[in-house]
């Protein structure tokens, strides 16, 4: 489903915002756990930035068991993701999850170039005072199941696939473990 060319930006309206996703947010089932106004808008990039995963405060996501995703600027790199349109109603629910409240994230508008070369502006997320740590394999493979499903570029998905995880092997959430279930089953 490689949706490549974004839909007009002046179709955004006064009750809807873009969210740029290059996480466990990348997945549609995931982001509609918490957020089910979000809507594809399109694949898009981010450019001098690199993605890394790691511990806010150096304390273990109790979700994942695991690092999570992050960007931090980097000249020359590239982070790949997700432009979600979503209703402002879930401002809340999206700050939320993301942690912002606990000081975990912070918002940050980063401006990312869509496939055809739009640049478009979207809220996103950025870690902060954290610590470098491989993520648990469940998590990682959230990320991939996202990028595949919403077509992400293939080098960019081969990338991923070679992160290296931790070496946690319990379970994480119930809906967590549903989708990754869900997830087997598909690719059998």
């Amino acid at each position: 489903m490689a949706n490549s060319g974004c839909k007009d930006v002046p179709g955004l309206d006064e009750e809807s915002f873009l969210y740029f996703a290059y996480g466990s947010n990348l997945l549609t089932e995931r982001i509609h756990l918490r957020n089910p106004s979000a809507a594809f808008f399109c694949v898009a990039r981010l450019q001098d930035f690199k993605l890394d995963f790691g511990n806010s405060q150096g304390k273990t996501s109790q979700t994942w068991h695991g690092g999570i995703a992050t960007i931090f600027q980097s000249p020359g790199d590239e982070v790949w993701g997700v432009v979600w349109k979503m209703n402002k109603s879930n401002l809340n629910s999206l700050d939320e999850q993301e942690g912002v409240k606990s000081g975990m994230y912070v918002v940050i508008e980063v401006k990312v170039a869509t496939q055809g070369g739009r640049e478009i502006t979207c809220r996103s997320y950025l870690m902060t005072n954290y610590e470098s740590a491989p993520p648990s394999p469940q998590y990682k493979k959230i990320i991939c199941m996202g990028a595949k499903e919403n077509g992400l570029p293939l080098e960019y998905q081969e990338k991923l696939k070679a992160i290296e995880p931790n070496d946690y092997t319990g379970k994480v959430s119930e809906e967590i473990e549903d989708i990754l279930k869900k997830g087997e089953t598909q690719t059998l």
